[in-house]
């Protein structure tokens, strides 16, 4: 019944790593559309000597919204964030081509080359990739090799000295939070099932039988027994015994109820889902600060972590100040505004 989510957590990737496909065509685009914007002078953003041509822009954007959104309609804030995130990683991917050409980086090009192989094996049957392949291996093969430098740059920036004692330290007693264990609950529970689309009538039934079975509860019936008997939950054969959960596994009204328990007591009936539920709280553990002496490597990985997210950002930084990008900023939506669902670059 109760949805138990996994902590994820995913390297940021920049803009423009696509798929082997969206990527050739995306390079095709801006192929034609160097060649389209050659007279016409419509330029997104000038990056030193470097031109990227609004039309190359409006490619990238394309199949970024396409990657992120998919066929829906999002909201122009979002669709202004998107805008902005794509034009900050083609001026950012122009700097830092720059910048590795300066520090010499080689691209490998034998990786690249069993890459190039393994798509051919991979798309050998695709039209699309046996019409286009003479027109798309090229500048396919040169995006590889600026995302293999770019790698490099970026693994050797990334990379910080391990910090001493009194940084891991000093970062702990700064993020106590990072290191506190969330109040946990033991749940027993007894769910009677309803199906979502049941009339009112049906889930006012079993609403009063909820309260029939919290007077009974409360009148001293065993949980465990009404729960095998009457539970329509994964947990009836044990009982009802949902076990230690945190904030966040609980639906919300399902928490704001339990939030008043006090251990060993019984809920009125909730409507929650999947039907009427009758909680009792059988125990309750306080947040509690680990010591650092149990959650040194884990301060020591978030404090490197966050060292190697400040040099990459610095970096960034110092190259813009070093060559300040103009961008044409006038067909972005406006920032922040939570305006009127949209689809496109704002033109």
């Amino acid at each position: 019944m109760m949805a138990r989510p996994g902590l994820r957590f995913a390297r940021p990737r920049r803009l423009g790593c696509f798929g082997l496909l969206g990527m050739a065509l995306l390079l095709l685009g801006a192929v034609e559309a160097l060649a389209a914007d050659k007279d016409s002078g419509a330029v997104f953003a000038r990056v030193g000597e470097v031109v990227i041509a609004q039309q190359a822009y409006d490619q990238a954007f394309a199949l970024a919204a396409r990657n992120k959104f998919y066929h829906g309609k999002p909201p122009e804030q979002e669709v202004a964030r998107l805008q902005r995130e794509v034009g900050d990683s083609l001026v950012n991917e122009v700097l830092l081509l720059k910048e590795a050409r300066r520090r010499k980086l080689q691209p490998d090009h034998a990786a690249i080359a069993k890459e190039i192989a393994g798509y051919e094996a991979r798309y050998k049957g695709s039209p699309m990739w046996t019409a286009n392949k003479a027109t798309m291996l090229p500048p396919l093969k040169k995006k590889l090799e600026e995302h293999s430098v770019l790698d490099q740059l970026q693994a050797t920036v990334r990379q910080v000295p391990e910090p001493a004692e009194s940084q891991v330290r000093a970062y702990y007693e700064q993020h106590k939070d990072k290191f506190t264990e969330p109040e946990r609950v033991r749940l027993s529970v007894i769910l009677l099932k309803v199906d979502p689309s049941s009339p009112q009538a049906k889930w006012d039934g079993a609403l009063a039988e909820g309260a029939a079975v919290a007077r009974r509860l409360r009148g001293g019936a065993d949980f465990a027994n009404l729960a095998r008997l009457h539970s329509g939950d994964g947990s009836a054969d044990k009982g009802g015994d949902m076990g230690y959960l945190h904030r966040g596994m609980l639906p919300e009204p399902a928490q704001v109820v339990v939030d008043k328990l006090a251990p060993g007591a019984v809920s009125d009936p909730v409507a929650l889902l999947e039907g009427v539920a009758v909680f009792r709280l059988e125990d309750r553990k306080l947040g509690q600060l680990n010591p650092l002496a149990v959650v040194r490597q884990r301060a020591t990985d978030l404090l490197k972590r966050d060292q190697s997210e400040q040099a990459w950002a610095e970096l960034l930084a110092r190259l813009r100040r070093e060559t300040p990008p103009r961008v044409d900023e006038s067909r972005y939506l406006p920032a922040g505004a939570p305006l009127a669902a949209a689809g496109t670059t704002g033109k």
